[in-house]
């Protein structure tokens, strides 16, 4: 039997334990964030029952919905890039700034890049409203412009900045701005979250290339190879 102080050894020695698997875990996701370049989705961030995550180890792909969602890009175009993002997002405005706007110019008539929401609020108390805001300007045809003037955010992101976006380009601010008050996209951007998690998106910014799952602003090169991958698919 133990005696009292072996019995003390043996429950120190379980804390450290306990406390080095805790630091661990810790200094896992603290890498993950300044490698991959994305932030996760805290559980708190909305009221829903956890999401199955998506397999790591498991390549497969998924069959996003893009229809009655913001797309650039030609409809037919054999590549579809499916972005799930967050206007507040600083690795977001990174891959939009050093990847996205490059790729596009690189395959114009081959990618249609279609813009889905996910605003972790728990980290970004403006993003939902952002989310909302573009919506609003995109009932004025003007969704993408407004959507480089959020990356931009010249003027951050509150209630009144998004307002003064608007203005700058021209929008019809009454109709904006009864839309961006009466919330009339709220609900559409808490469905798009509820999918996002439904499919294991944890993180932004979360990609889909023709259904491939790449996480992170990962830096062009990465997208480059997928697309090429699946051109060479065509011919």
């Amino acid at each position: 039997s133990y005696t009292k102080s072996e019995k003390l050894a043996s429950v120190k020695g379980k804390n450290v334990n306990t406390i080095g698997m805790i630091a661990a875990f810790a200094l896992g996701i603290l890498i993950g964030y300044f490698i991959w370049g994305f932030e996760t989705a805290s559980p708190e961030r909305i009221e829903l029952e956890d999401a199955p995550a998506a397999e790591a180890e498991e390549v497969r792909r998924v069959d996003v919905p893009t229809d009655g969602f913001p797309s650039e890009g030609p409809d037919d175009a054999p590549i579809v890039i499916v972005e799930f993002s967050d206007f507040q997002c600083p690795f977001c405005t990174k891959w939009h700034n050093e990847t996205y706007l490059p790729l596009m110019e690189e395959y114009p008539d081959q990618i249609k890049l279609v813009y889905r929401n996910f605003p972790l609020t728990s980290i970004h108390p403006d993003a939902y409203l952002s989310a909302e805001a573009a919506m609003c300007a995109g009932d004025q045809g003007r969704y993408w412009d407004y959507h480089e003037a959020l990356f931009d955010s010249v003027y951050g992101l509150s209630s009144d900045a998004l307002k003064q976006y608007a203005e700058e380009l021209g929008l019809e601010m009454n109709n904006f701005s009864v839309c961006l008050d009466e919330h009339e996209y709220k609900d559409f951007v808490r469905a798009d979250m509820e999918y996002a998690m439904s499919i294991g998106v944890q993180s932004t910014p979360t990609f889909y290339v023709n259904g491939q799952l790449v996480v992170g602003a990962q830096p062009i090169q990465v997208f480059r190879e997928i697309i090429e991958l699946e051109l060479a698919k065509l011919n």
